[in-house]
């Protein structure tokens, strides 16, 4: 039988890269080095760790490695599509262009390419970043040593290995064409599971709602200060670029750190990028422009100091005091929210008069959209990786996929193994519910759970305060931490205002509707439940928020 298993030097648990051995019959190809410390490749009594390296994209958790594994092994050839080889000196640019070596080989796309004696890998844009892959290997065993009247027909094995992948189109980088894959139905599958099970409004809704709080905060004077990294950095920009929030609006939108490299990194790719961007910058620049509003410019050191209001973009690694430090209260600061999103919120130090909140504008697929591609693809394995392990684990708990699939959710450095055939038995699913006791007392009702469940690290956000929000969800009850910052969010005058003026339009708006929560309606009654909606929307059932007040038709 073949050998066929993936040794994990990293699966992209919260805080480390990308790193997996793929080891098929007498073959080991690496699928991408995100690793910060390469020791564990290099303990290799001085031989290559790989035959081959095949990077799926530019992010640094998926290729920060790749430049150190070159130096230690010069012969070990490393590939990935055109566009990533040029966006991989982004991870290096603290070295000068002249002492980074052109050591990544271009792979074109939807062409088999036999690297060795029955080897063959194709590649497949996966959505995400512009260049990201989705790397099909395929591997035709050689006959065996048998008699030619008796010989059968070299069977073949493949697997799929996504990197990140999004379903959909965003302003840069259109999705994974899932047409072209549908009913593959590959030996293995080693999928990211960024956001878990979580499910997302559409990313159309998740570009206006941040459009909104944006636009509402600059009308307050507010100055937007957004931390962020290569692609999402240069998605914002064009968002604000082109939303009809901003176009024309006398605005000036500064990009600093290395946003900037990004930006013209993407100016050099502009041929590979969706035809409507190649329109608009036919007519436009694509970021830099100081003639149209909202006005685009690099801020460099000498740069006078900042009009207020003003938007930043900037690296989500660069010193964000330098931007606030002389009127905190003057700034809101908008943190991309990823699975992780709790580490990301606790290395960001900033004064208590500096307004902070997350957004969603989500870069890989959520829970509905991962298993919409499992379900296409039928693969006999599927293998979890990129992600919080809780999240992971979730996945691999889901009874549709668990009754269907093989699925395998391993930690950093372990081995696992893929048998192919029919008597491989399914481990049972990760146990991840939990028991309690409903105490119904006079005035109170209280809900008791294990102490086991505090081990989950999704329970410090949860517990941040203390404090719970529940709702009826069909005939479930469901529970919802209340963060520090939805608490002590101060409610804008103007509301109050409206809130106390009887003859207000906005008097019977969604901001006043008691089923209005988390900028969503949650009255099963309205046409608009589970939807995100703006706070001046109107309902037909609506409610007010006003204990004893009686509720009035708009």
């Amino acid at each position: 039988m073949i050998k066929l298993e993936c040794l994990t030097y990293g699966v992209g648990h919260t805080g480390e890269g990308v790193c997996l051995l793929l080891r098929i019959g007498t073959y080991r190809i690496l699928l991408d080095c995100g690793l910060s410390d390469l020791s564990p490749l290099l303990e290799q009594t001085g031989k290559p760790p790989a035959d081959l390296v095949l990077c799926s994209h530019a992010h640094a958790d998926h290729a920060r490695g790749l430049l150190e594994l070159h130096r230690a092994f010069p012969q070990l050839p490393i590939y990935a599509s055109e566009v990533t080889t040029q966006l991989l000196p982004l991870n290096w640019l603290d070295q000068s262009e002249n002492e980074l070596p052109q050591f990544c080989h271009a792979l074109p796309w939807r062409t088999p390419i036999e690297f060795l004696d029955g080897l063959t890998a194709e590649i497949y844009p996966s959505g995400h970043l512009p260049g990201a892959a989705a790397i099909l290997l395929s591997y035709t065993a050689p006959p065996e040593n048998t008699p030619p009247e008796k010989s059968a027909p070299s069977r073949s094995y493949t697997v799929l290995y996504t990197g990140d992948f999004f379903l959909s189109n965003t302003r840069l980088v259109e999705g994974l064409p899932l047409e072209e894959l549908r009913g593959l139905q590959p030996n293995v599958l080693i999928v990211e599971g960024s956001y878990g099970t979580a499910r997302h409004p559409h990313r159309r809704h998740q570009e206006n709602h941040l459009a909104e709080r944006i636009d509402q905060a600059i009308a307050h004077q507010k100055s937007i200060l957004l931390p962020t990294s290569l692609g999402l950095g240069q998605e914002l920009l064009l968002l604000l670029r082109s939303h009809h929030y901003f176009t024309g609006r006398d605005i000036d939108i500064w990009v600093d750190g290395a946003v900037t490299n990004g930006c013209d990194a993407y100016l050099e790719i502009l041929p590979h990028l969706p035809t409507s961007v190649q329109n608009f910058a036919r007519h436009q620049p694509l970021f830099w422009d100081e003639r149209v509003r909202p006005r685009v410019r690099r801020l460099t050191p000498d740069c006078a100091e900042l009009r207020h209001p003003c938007i930043v973009v900037t690296d989500e690694t660069a010193d964000l005091h330098q931007y606030y430090h002389a009127n905190p209260e003057a700034w809101l600061m908008l943190l991309p929210w990823e699975a992780d999103c709790q580490v990301i919120d606790s290395e960001v130090e900033s004064p208590a008069a500096l307004a902070t909140e997350t957004y969603l504008l989500a870069q890989h697929c959520d829970g509905t959209g991962t298993t919409q591609l499992i379900h296409n693809l039928r693969p006999q394995h599927v293998m979890f990786i990129h992600g919080p392990a809780a999240y992971l684990s979730d996945l691999t708990g889901l009874d549709e996929l668990h009754n269907r699939y093989h699925l395998h959710s391993p930690a950093s450095g372990t081995r696992v193994e893929l048998p192919i055939g029919e008597t491989f038995l399914q481990p049972a699913p990760p146990d991840t519910g939990y028991e309690g006791e409903l105490t119904e007392l006079d005035a109170v009702v209280m809900i008791t759970l294990p102490k086991a469940i505090a081990a989950d690290p999704r329970w410090r956000g949860l517990a941040d305060t203390g404090l719970i929000e529940a709702r009826w969800h069909g005939d479930e009850l469901v529970l919802r931490g209340l963060p520090q910052r939805e608490l002590l969010r101060p409610p804008e005058s103007d509301r109050l205002l409206d809130w106390m003026d009887a003859n207000s339009p906005l008097r019977n708006c969604c901001d006043n509707c008691r089923h209005y929560r988390s900028q969503r309606c949650w009255n099963d009654a309205s046409p608009l439940f589970e939807f995100k909606v703006t706070p001046e929307g109107f309902c037909p059932v609506f409610e007010s928020v006003q204990i004893g007040e009686q509720d009035a038709e708009p």
